[in-house]
């Protein structure tokens, strides 16, 4: 599926790897000026490298810093410039017990997975209001609606950017702006892997894979991890403009998951 999306800058937020990186990748093949960030600034460079060793006449801008703080979220806007797309993708999650996840989890989980977003959205959402034109997208999470118990903390973030979705398109309504949310199911990334791998296990078994589905997420319609790059199809339609209709909305990329109409 292609989108014309050149003349737009995008940034999007934890694009070195993972979910981020493959948005990155479609929104760069349909023709946007994409900005790449990372907490490491060689990380971002060699993500450059890899995307235009399969791109290259994608145009690509380094925009390195720590989005868990104010100051790293200035430094990425300071080096994204002016941008017609964000993506609010940056997320981290990990297993841990209900009673077991002290304060500063909760705190840390917090700062990335929400209130960054809420950062580069009070920062990027006014400016397009002014150009009359904007695409904003939270990479939320099937979590978000069934909350996991074995990451409470992880699902309460995604709940949030929910709220944040449906917050910020209220604010910008009738500007020419949208705002929506990406809801993935389970997604086969490097963090994933390396998740398996640390149980000792594959997901290059298939029986690995389909056996974590039917014991974790049977509600699932696919019966296997989501790409990345199915994902970033999703986000990719949201950010075009094509997608002016859609704003306020949790957009599903989760495989039927989520066992709901809307």
């Amino acid at each position: 599926m292609q989108f014309d999306l050149s003349g737009l800058r995008a940034l999007i937020t934890g694009s070195t790897k993972g979910i981020g990186r493959a948005i990155a990748a479609t929104l760069a093949q349909n023709g946007a000026e994409v900005a790449i960030n990372g907490r490491k600034a060689a990380d971002v460079e060699a993500a450059i490298a890899g995307l235009r060793a399969a791109q290259p006449k994608a145009r690509l801008l380094p925009a390195p810093g720590d989005i868990a703080t104010a100051e790293g979220v200035a430094a990425v806007i300071k080096a994204a410039g002016e941008v017609d797309i964000l993506v609010n993708n940056a997320g981290v999650f990990e297993l841990k017990p209900a009673f077991e996840i002290p304060d500063e989890d909760w705190q840390r989980l917090f700062a990335i997975n929400v209130l960054s977003g809420v950062r580069f959205t009070r920062h990027y959402g006014p400016r397009m209001r002014n150009k009359g034109f904007g695409r904003i997208v939270f990479i939320s999470s099937e979590s978000g609606i069934q909350i996991p118990t074995e990451m409470i903390h992880y699902g309460f973030t995604k709940s949030a950017d929910l709220a944040l979705t449906r917050g910020f398109a209220q604010a910008l309504a009738a500007t020419g702006v949208t705002v929506n949310a990406v809801l993935p199911g389970p997604t086969r990334t490097d963090g994933v892997d390396a998740m398996f791998k640390a149980a000792g296990q594959s997901l290059d078994d298939p029986g690995v894979e389909r056996g974590f589905i039917d014991r974790a997420r049977p509600s699932s319609i696919i019966k296997r991890l989501t790409k990345p790059e199915e994902v970033a199809a999703v986000v990719a339609f949201l950010c075009s403009r094509e997608a002016s209709a859609i704003t306020g909305s949790p957009v599903r990329a989760d495989g039927g998951v989520v066992m709901a109409i809307t």
